[in-house]
């Protein structure tokens, strides 16, 4: 293979090196290589530092033309390329070329990709994440029988005795990289159901998940409970508080039960829907009734505590509160709470 490597290396065209390159990666896979030695081979082939890395796993493999692992740090990729599986993204492979990409790395990197691609599927760990959105239905869904939820978890790589959560996401994050990185043990699976995305998995570590995502997570052990849980959780997600887990809820998750009519009609929950209209005075009184406190609202807000407080009597004035009685900062902390949950 390396001498193989050396010959491909010295090619004079571009359109014969392409064919050989094809011909190198067919070879590679007909040997059944794991990732470290596709890394390697591609290496001595493209005479560079060449790179794999797969969501699903915290370790990029990186090897130099000399067949061992690159020791210096990561330089920035001369090119890169997505590795696919199913449709779905679960890697990248690049070449750390000192200057210009050359003549064959866009060639060499898609047949790179599509080899690791072929290797993850036989040796894991990377399965794919994303997941017929039907199956998904079916384990979440309160109307779905037992035995039928059962069977779509089985479909879905899901064992009978383990744990399942189930997390609500609203983001822009793709949610395989979302379901890699909060369950990176796997197993795990994602679908997006009417505008949502839904995560199944094992486990969950709610420091794991991307800037910018919102995320719910339900703790019922029943699917259907738990995606009830998550939504509501959910739809309190802050851009201060941005992961909610139901259990951390408490009581207020009782606010979600409420008719809504019968919220719309109180009297604090529609003055907070007016006064929402000014994004400034709906930060302030969202940090006071999350710290508690006047002097902690104002460091999150980054203000002198005297602004805050002219901001919060203006505030409490608006809601007809006191907003500095503890009776006060609670029944503004619950309308401030039942308007995000009508506010969907």
């Amino acid at each position: 293979m390396e001498a193989l490597a050396e010959r491909l290396s010295h090619l004079d065209t571009h359109v014969q090196g392409a064919i050989r390159v094809v011909t190198f990666y067919d070879t590679l896979m007909r040997r059944r290589v794991d990732l470290p030695a596709l890394a390697r081979a591609s290496a001595a082939l493209a005479e560079c530092v060449a790179g794999i890395r797969l969501h699903g796993t915290a370790r990029a493999i990186r090897m130099a033309p000399d067949g061992r692992e690159a020791s210096a740090p990561p330089a920035p990729a001369s090119s890169t390329a997505p590795v696919v599986l199913d449709e779905e993204e679960i890697g990248s492979v690049w070449l750390e070329r000192p200057g210009p990409p050359g003549p064959l790395d866009e060639v060499l990197l898609d047949r790179l990709a599509i080899a690791a691609a072929a290797v993850a599927e036989r040796y894991g760990p990377a399965r794919t994440t994303m997941a017929d959105p039907a199956l998904v239905e079916l384990v979440v869904s309160p109307d779905c029988d037992e035995a039928a939820r059962a069977r779509a978890l089985r479909l879905l790589g899901f064992a009978a005795d383990l744990p399942l959560r189930v997390v609500a996401v609203r983001s822009r994050v793709p949610l395989d990289r979302i379901g890699g990185l909060v369950c990176p043990a796997r197993p795990v699976k994602a679908a997006t159901l009417a505008g949502m995305g839904v995560i199944l998995a094992t486990t969950v570590d709610a420091d794991r998940f991307p800037a910018d995502v919102r995320a719910g997570i339900g703790a019922a052990d029943s699917p259907d409970r738990s995606w009830r849980e998550a939504r509501t959780a959910l739809r309190l997600t802050t851009a201060r508080r941005p992961v909610v887990q139901h259990d951390d809820l408490g009581a207020l998750a009782l606010l979600a039960r409420i008719p809504e009519d019968a919220a719309r009609d109180n009297a604090d929950v529609a003055a907070i829907a007016r006064i929402a209209g000014n994004p400034e005075d709906l930060e302030t009184l969202d940090a006071y009734c999350e710290t508690g406190s006047l002097r902690r609202a104002a460091d999150c807000l980054h203000l002198h505590h005297s602004s805050v407080a002219r901001r919060l009597e203006q505030i409490g004035r608006t809601l007809g509160i006191e907003l500095t009685e503890p009776t006060g900062l609670l029944r503004a902390r619950l309308a401030l709470t039942a308007w995000r949950l009508l506010d969907d």
